[in-house]
């Protein structure tokens, strides 16, 4: 028998506010344990919860990125459950009417038409804090709880179960992460948490509309390991099944190392939460004035950027793709081409020669020591013909490493591009003469050596021929 997968996935989108959901403490990762928090985020008696304006703002515009309806009057309520990082002894959420809902992504794999992946809903709450344990929490053989992340905003995004691969389960995350990171509404770092991912994953007979029993893998943090929690996930239930087992509804944690899930705990149900709203906090009443003044804050998204960098400046659509991977890049791109570049070629040198630089160098675009005006600036030195391809690559890097303008680079070392036909004749003369046997062999009809004495040319001249002339003049010569 054969099985369809069928996947839902829970996504926590950490907030980039500077102080927490409830309270005025920071957000700021990394702070001493407990230093960050207060009679609010530690949940003492008395202490009275405010809402974060700027919390509703970002999941405003996170709602309408992602096509969902904006609910003019949604509430808070109480997720009660106990554990030690919870030092309420309950989480403030969003049941009943959360702030966004009936949203969808489209997606697509590898070329395939795009599939529509429909959003449940988008709800607001407090994150909860971390258990540290062993030689972490400062015991060898014990656990300690940080509240610094206790209270720090989180938007869940839920979506529905229409996902039927890992391929697809990566691709929606990808185009997710894009948005929220797009938005500046989260810093999307995975290894610190701030986007993370809950995976809802079943199994059903293809054909059959019946879903099977899922089971819920928590806390997912790369697009790798969802993969392959996912992966791993569908081929134990499928086992289970075809063995004659029963796959129970259940909480399970993926380990990296092994590359398997392992049981965490039965799966609870929103009835053993009890949910009720939370009698500290009023509804929250949206205005339509607020979200079409939200709509129009909105930047211009990932998609409509790629479709603009096509009709506009001719990408193709690959290029255009890569080139909105984020926001930064995008705007990088914009201004080296606003600077003067051809919008190909300034593509491709970011395609190609900065994410070489900005990888090996572990540097973000922000940080990119060649602007987009020098990279302009280089690119009409190429044009004009000072200098060669070659040569500008090797001006590149010293752009890179001194953060000097081309220009300089090229009078300094004496880069300039030689044109001269005399010059290049006389080295083409002294190189012929000295590779008689090959001229002969050219001349004879072996095509290839014509590589070859193009080689030794641009050698003998450091580089500095200019491509073409050299082409035109040996054409010419090795006719005889």
């Amino acid at each position: 028998m054969r099985y369809q997968p069928v996947i839902g996935l829970e996504v926590h989108v950490q907030l980039l506010t500077d102080t927490k959901i409830f309270c005025g403490c920071s957000t700021k990762f990394g702070a001493e344990p407990n230093s960050q928090t207060c009679p609010v985020c530690l949940g003492l008696p008395g202490a009275l919860p405010v809402l974060n304006k700027k919390v509703v703002e970002f999941a405003i515009k996170a709602g309408l990125s992602t096509n969902c309806s904006i609910t003019p009057r949604s509430i808070f309520a109480r997720k009660n459950y106990f554990y030690p990082d919870l030092p309420k002894g309950y989480q403030i959420s969003q049941f009943e009417d959360p702030i966004c809902q009936w949203g969808w992504l489209d997606i697509k794999i590898d070329g395939e038409e795009s599939k529509r992946i429909s959003i449940t809903r988008i709800h607001m709450e407090e994150d909860a804090g971390k258990l540290v344990h062993g030689e972490l929490s400062g015991q060898n053989d014990g656990s300690g709880v940080d509240l610094n992340r206790a209270c720090t905003p989180l938007l869940e995004v839920v979506s529905e179960p229409d996902l039927r691969s890992s391929d697809e389960a990566v691709s929606y995350l990808k185009q997710l992460h894009q948005i929220v990171t797009w938005l500046g509404i989260c810093d999307g770092n995975m290894e610190e948490g701030s986007f993370r991912c809950d995976a809802n994953v079943s199994v059903m007979p293809v054909g059959s509309d019946t879903f099977g029993t899922r089971a819920e893998i928590k806390n997912v943090n790369s697009f790798k390991f969802v993969k392959q929690a996912i992966e791993y996930e569908i081929q134990r239930q499928i086992d289970l099944i075809e063995d004659g087992g029963t796959v129970v509804q259940e909480t399970r944690l993926f380990d990296p190392n092994s590359g398997t899930t392992r049981s965490m705990r039965s799966k609870e149900e929103a009835h053993d939460y009890r949910y009720f709203p939370d009698p500290d906090l009023v509804p929250l009443v949206i205005s339509e004035e607020w979200v079409e003044r939200s709509r129009q804050e909105l930047p211009e998204l990932p998609e409509q950027r790629q479709q603009r960098f096509m009709a506009e400046l001719g990408l193709p659509p690959y290029d255009a793709e890569v080139l909105t991977a984020s926001r930064a890049l995008a705007d990088y791109f914009e201004a080296g081409v606003a600077a003067g570049g051809n919008a190909k070629t300034v593509g491709n040198w970011i395609m190609g020669e900065i994410t070489r630089a900005l990888n090996d160098s572990g540097t973000p675009i922000e940080s990119c020591p060649v602007s987009p005006v020098q990279l302009a600036e280089l690119l009409k030195l190429i044009d004009n013909g000072t200098i060669s391809g070659k040569i500008a690559k090797t001006v590149f890097d010293e752009m890179w490493r001194s953060g000097k303008a081309p220009q300089s680079i090229v009078e300094e070392q004496g880069l300039v591009q030689v044109s001269d036909t005399g010059a290049i004749e006389s080295i083409i003369d002294e190189i012929m003469a000295a590779n008689a046997a090959q001229v002969e062999d050219y001349r004879g009809g072996k095509d290839k050596m014509f590589g070859f004495f193009v080689g030794q040319v641009m050698k003998a001249s450091k580089g500095k021929a200019n491509p073409s002339v050299v082409n035109e003049l040996l054409l010419n010569k090795l006719k005889g």
